[in-house]
């Protein structure tokens, strides 16, 4: 599939039968919301990586974006572990049964792995910067005028977004809040703060200073 984008007409999702199976995979097992901003999440980042000039596999960036959020599914409320790394764990055993070369799987997983840990992914390799400067951009409008106006219309329009700020949030707080210890010391425990009633985010300090160690 090919937008037709005026900054970067040659942006397009993979013709290679491991992307197609990953489309179809994505597209069985997750919301129209997830797929659609999974899509925008490749289409951005690919953007923001020819901003950046950083080269990249166009098809390793397409996976870890399909599969960044798939940890959030109902069957994974009760793993006890951050969606992200169910998310990882997803694309590791997808990429291994398609026989791709551990580097590779390597990539993919960190970069689903970061996708929520800021400050971090944009030192690393293209494809995990990239995920995260895609997540970023469409869920929270980091680095909003890099692309053209008439780009973003482009992808929004093959890929809406139609209340998604409610809706990613919808989704999130159902994705987590089975399993609130898995938010300690990330941005997802101000999700549950703000829509789950009594929920208590963990403090760092305190962890500290109640620790077993005697002094």
């Amino acid at each position: 599939m090919t937008i037709n984008l005026s900054a970067a007409s040659d942006v397009r999702v993979p013709d290679t039968k491991l992307a197609r199976a990953a489309t179809e995979l994505v597209r069985d097992s997750a919301s129209d919301l997830i797929y659609h901003h999974s899509r925008r999440v490749y289409f951005f980042g690919s953007l923001q990586g020819r901003n950046r000039d950083r080269g990249f596999d166009p098809e390793l960036l397409y996976i870890a974006a399909m599969f960044h959020d798939l940890g959030l599914g109902e069957r994974f409320h009760d793993s006890g572990r951050r969606f992200e790394v169910d998310s990882a764990d997803e694309a590791r055993r997808f990429l291994a049964a398609h026989h791709v070369p551990e580097d590779s799987i390597r990539r993919v997983w960190t970069a689903i792995a970061l996708h929520t840990t800021p400050g971090i992914p944009e030192f690393m390799e293209p494809e995990v910067a990239l995920v995260t400067a895609g997540v970023e951009y469409d869920v929270f409008g980091i680095g909003y005028r890099d692309i053209t106006e008439a780009d973003r219309a482009a992808v929004v329009a093959q890929h809406p977004r139609p209340d998604f700020k409610r809706r990613i949030l919808e989704a999130f707080t159902d994705g987590i809040r089975s399993k609130p210890e898995s938010t300690f010391g990330n941005v997802k425990a101000d999700v549950l703060e703000h829509y789950v009633p009594g929920f208590e985010r963990g403090d760092f300090v305190a962890t500290i200073l109640d620790s077993p160690w005697p002094e």
